[in-house]
Parts: structure tokens; C-alpha cells; sequence
């Protein structure tokens, strides 16, 4: 079992800014040594899940056969599927479902629309829950212990000149959040970029998720998204808050 633990943080060393990893580079991302890192790399290689070049590892396409286990098993993703695909033919946008993990936004479920656009967003991928819109939706479900803790410990590094970097602007956004039942980024994230979020609710009136849906400040203002988008958006995260 501890051999397991070490491949699979191995295996989670790779990501968007580690794409691929060198022996050094995954022990220094896992705090294993390098005799360990390299073990977990040649058994990860010989099971297919990574491939190596003679200095690098990097990961193949059976990965995607771990993460599609959860969307495939679990009942959120699945009823959220028809209601992201509802809101997406209506409002002819993107739209995803988010949870909360750890310190960030993780999309856990996606329904792409026509026009593309790279926010980085797919199922799998994860936004700091402070920048995001999903996020700040998210951190309204902390108890107020839990969010006094996650203010005094998280570092808020800027991504745009929008993004709230101080514990008390990101407060004032989650209790926004709360008080409007959605969530804005207007650029906070990505220059360019506005999403909305609006809550999942549990039948208890727990947060358990946050539907989104993100745009190009080009194409799309602020009062279209509360005033068009929030609309759809909600009635399809209460029906889907109904069937949990």
C-alpha cells in the first residue's frame, strides 16, 4: 500500500505546468528520493501509464482511464450531465460543474459549446477557489471556522490585476456570493475572461457543487450574464440539487 501512495503522487506530479517530469524533477514534486521516484516511475511506465523519451517520463493516454472512473461511477457527475447540456443549448456558452478539493475549484463535469474557448477549463482540471467563480461559490459552504482557517493559511497570488490577493477582498467575495446566490469573476482569473457560478444545493441546503459558465469580455457584459445567464442557470441547479 505505501508503494501504491508513492506511484500515485507521482502520477499527480504531472499537470498542466509539469507536463513532463524528469527523475529529479519528480522526486523534488513528491519529497520521495530519487532511487524512489525512479522505481515508481519505470513500474508506472511498464503498466503504460507514463512513457519515456531517455531523460523525461511523461504521462500516456491510459491516465485518462483513472480520472474517467469517477464520471463514469459517481451520481453527481452523471445527473449533472443533462442539465449542463440544457444550459448549454439555451445560453449557446460553455458550462461546467465544479466541487471543491482541497484548495481549489476541481471540474468534476463539462458541456463544451460551439464557440471555444481556452480557459483552461475540462473535467479533471482545477481553478484556486479564491480567483474562480466556482471557487468563490464553493468556499461559501466552509463553516466559519473552516473559512476563517483557509483566509489565514491560503497565499492569494495574483493572476490579474483583478484577482483579490487579501484575505478581507476575498471574504467580502464569498459573502457576496452567499447574499446573491452567484458568483462574477469579471477578469479575475484571466484577462479577458467573465464567468458566473451559482450553488448546487443539496435537499439538506448544503453547497455540494457550483455550475459555471465562462465567456469573453469581448462578446458578452457583466449585466447579460446576471440578467440572462444566472436565470437558466439556477432553475437547472435547483432541479439538479432536487435529484440528489
Amino acid at each position: 500500500m505505501a508503494g501504491l501512495a508513492k506511484g500515485l503522487a507521482v502520477l499527480e506530479a504531472f499537470g498542466a505546468s509539469a507536463p513532463r517530469l524528469s527523475i529529479s524533477e519528480a522526486a523534488r514534486a513528491t519529497g520521495l528520493s530519487r532511487a524512489t521516484a525512479l522505481r515508481c516511475l519505470n513500474t508506472l511506465a511498464e503498466l503504460g501509464y507514463v512513457a519515456f523519451d531517455g531523460k523525461f517520463f511523461t504521462p500516456t493516454p491510459r491516465v485518462l482511464r483513472i480520472g474517467a472512473t469517477y464520471g463514469e461511477t459517481a451520481a453527481l457527475p452523471q445527473l449533472a450531465q443533462p442539465h449542463l447540456s440544457a444550459i448549454r443549448e439555451a445560453i449557446d456558452e460553455s458550462t461546467s460543474l465544479a466541487v471543491r478539493y482541497e484548495t481549489d475549484s476541481l471540474f468534476v463535469a463539462r458541456s463544451e459549446g460551439a464557440r471555444l474557448l481556452n480557459t483552461g477549463v475540462r473535467v479533471g482540471a482545477r481553478l484556486p477557489l479564491y480567483a474562480s467563480s466556482t471557487g468563490q461559490v464553493l468556499l461559501g459552504s466552509l463553516t466559519d471556522s473552516e473559512l476563517s482557517d483557509y483566509l489565514a493559511t491560503t497565499e492569494f497570488t495574483a493572476r490579474t490585476s483583478h484577482t483579490p490577493t487579501t484575505a478581507d477582498a476575498v471574504a467580502e467575495r464569498i459573502e457576496a456570493a452567499r447574499t446573491d446566490g452567484m458568483a462574477i469573476s469579471n477578469e479575475e482569473l484571466e484577462p479577458g475572461l467573465l464567468s458566473i457560478a451559482v450553488p448546487v444545493l443539496d435537499p439538506a441546503g448544503h453547497i455540494v457543487a457550483a455550475i459555471s459558465v465562462s465567456a469573453s469580455t469581448s462578446r458578452v457584459t457583466v449585466d447579460e450574464l446576471r440578467d440572462r445567464v444566472a436565470p437558466v442557470m439556477q432553475r437547472h441547479a435547483t432541479a439538479l440539487g432536487r435529484q440528489l
